[in-house]
């Protein structure tokens, strides 16, 4: 699935604003969309899923534009875990990521062996096997995103979009959520955008990295491509070492210059 903006201009407020913008998201890929705070990051995710209309321009999947879409259709294609969700805290984990086959079945069809073993391959990949029957609101924090996770991923869309994924989560579930994500996008080849303030982390997950600033695209690319010092120092306001390790780009920070 491939998904274009073109032209694209959204106004929220008059301090934000974004201006016939257009991109690519590359399918099969992990694209990190990286910016500070107030740079159009979910606001751009958000205009992907439909959640907000453009007020110009259009969003395109494989070609159709977005409003051409039923719900029930658009949500086959494309499935979005949001920021740190809290709803549903009284289920177990299995009927929530039963949630997940709503938009495959018809008004109060009943769930069928298939469904049942989508749920279950959903509940295997996120490592939940041991917890499919607990309370959501029993589970930490980690826990709990995994959960959310295997319901987006029990929708068999070919394109998840995740807005901050790793947010009040510890580092160890952080990199947990982070390995799963890639072993998905390397295994079943899901097309997968996320927005990450971590920029060393964005750089170690990332195929492809987007920067917004100001409700514009600064810059995009690989890792290698986007994450220069000169970059950083530009959009982020920081001086920092830019290095390799392991193949990867790191990031060492060093000072702010936002008061210099």
């Amino acid at each position: 699935m491939k998904i274009e903006m073109d032209q694209l201009s959204f106004a929220r407020k008059k301090e934000f604003a974004i201006h016939e913008l257009s991109l690519q998201i590359e399918t099969g890929k992990i694209t990190t969309l990286i910016g500070p705070n107030g740079s159009g990051k979910s606001t751009l995710l958000r205009l992907m899923m439909r959640l907000l209309s453009p007020s110009d321009g259009r969003v395109l999947l494989d070609g159709t534009n977005l409003p051409d879409f039923s719900s029930k259709k658009l949500a086959r294609e494309m499935t979005m875990l949001s920021q740190a969700p809290d709803g549903l805290l009284d289920v177990v984990v299995h009927d929530l990521i039963a949630y997940g086959r709503l938009p495959h079945k018809a008004w109060l069809e009943r769930l069928t062996a298939e469904d049942e073993s989508v749920i279950n391959w959903a509940i295997e990949v996120c490592n939940l096997k041991a917890l499919a029957y607990r309370p959501l609101h029993t589970l930490s924090g980690g826990e709990k995103q995994r959960a959310w996770l295997a319901m987006a991923l029990a929708q068999k869309t070919p394109v998840l979009l995740l807005d901050e994924p790793t947010t009040y989560l510890d580092i160890s579930h952080q990199l947990e959520l982070l390995d799963l994500l890639e072993n998905l996008n390397r295994e079943y080849g899901l097309t997968i955008v996320l927005v990450l303030h971590d920029l060393n982390q964005a750089a170690q997950y990332s195929d492809r990295i987007i920067a917004c600033s100001d409700g514009k695209i600064v810059s995009a690319g690989t890792p290698r491509e986007v994450l220069t010092e000169p970059f950083l120092e530009k959009v982020f306001q920081i001086r920092a070492a830019v290095t390799e390790l392991e193949g990867k780009v790191s990031i060492r920070p060093i000072s702010s210059t936002r008061f210099l």
